[in-house]
């Protein structure tokens, strides 16, 4: 396990750097010049050299690019434009309300679900199973920027069973999870259901079958090997759902992540956009290295 662990990050260090590399081209690429789009129109001359100096935009496109693998080796992600604040402490301060959220989410997401696909693998082509297969089918074509604002109305509004937005009120985690959870427990649902028929037609799912085991205790012998590339898929959807809660964080003003990377977009903030992006993809590399060697966990092949 440690020298699969030691391959993993071997592989995972070239995936930084040319996400790194692609962050820091962001700035450049970017049509016009970077210090007046954040200052703006009416901004001085000299007020453009002076932000173009401090943020180091008047050197060699080398001599930047060094310095920005150098800060960010010592985790200097810079100083934001707007909130003037280091980066690093902006990030810190908003990482736990999207951990929080994208925590809750996986877990609603689970519990959805794993009784809908033992139910629809039970009887594969039965009532349970079609109905299942139908409301999947819906809810992996509900969009979360739709989805949100029906849940609002309904259960905000209407009902008045869940505050609007915000994080402080009691029950506010509750429609953003549920936002982001229903494709997802959609999607896993469906791999769920498909890894038990696979499995179920293994020598050892048929050897349970005949000691006397019912169709349901024999798929829950089988449940082990049919999660693998169910837990891939939840790793690949966790990694997503940082992304997908930009618009679902904004929504429901959840003070997270998603919702920091939109104010710096529209701030023109590149420091700021520059440090949210790099974090994105470092926690989505580490919540696949988590899935790998959770899978090795349950499949030791899967380690060789």
């Amino acid at each position: 396990m440690t020298g699969y662990l030691t391959r993993k990050l071997l592989l995972a260090l070239p995936i930084l750097l040319g996400t790194a590399t692609l962050v820091f081209l962001l700035v450049h690429l970017v049509p016009g010049d970077p210090a007046r789009a954040m200052l703006g129109p009416g901004a001085s001359d000299s007020e453009v050299q002076a932000v173009r100096h401090a943020m180091g935009l008047d050197r060699r496109l080398d001599a930047q690019y060094a310095r920005f693998l150098a800060d960010l080796a010592r985790l200097d992600l810079g100083t934001s434009i707007h909130y003037h604040d280091p980066v690093a402490t902006l990030l810190r301060d908003r990482l736990p309300a999207t951990a929080v959220l994208a925590s809750a989410t996986m877990l609603l997401a689970w519990l959805l679900a794993l009784p809908a696909g033992f139910a629809a693998a039970r009887r594969p082509g039965g009532a349970v199973d079609r109905a299942i297969g139908m409301s999947t089918s819906v809810a992996l074509a509900m969009p979360s920027f739709w989805l949100g604002p029906v849940l609002v109305i309904l259960f905000s509004i209407r009902l008045r069973w869940f505050p609007v937005s915000g994080a402080d009120a009691p029950g506010s985690l509750f429609l953003p999870a549920l936002t982001l959870a229903v494709p997802i427990a959609a999607l896993l649902a469906r791999l769920l259901r498909a890894s038990l028929l696979d499995e179920s037609g293994a020598a050892y799912v048929a050897a349970a079958r005949a000691r006397g085991l019912s169709r349901l205790a024999a798929l829950g012998h089988a449940l082990r090997n049919a999660l693998g590339p169910v837990m891939t898929m939840a790793a690949l959807q966790t990694g997503s759902l940082l992304t997908g809660a930009i618009l679902t964080e904004t929504i429901f003003a959840w003070p997270g992540l998603g919702r920091l990377l939109v104010r710096a977009i529209a701030y023109r903030d590149y420091p700021l956009m520059q440090g949210a992006v790099l974090l994105f993809a470092l926690l989505y590399l580490l919540v696949n290295l988590a899935s790998d060697l959770m899978r090795a966990a349950l499949d030791p092949r899967q380690a060789t």
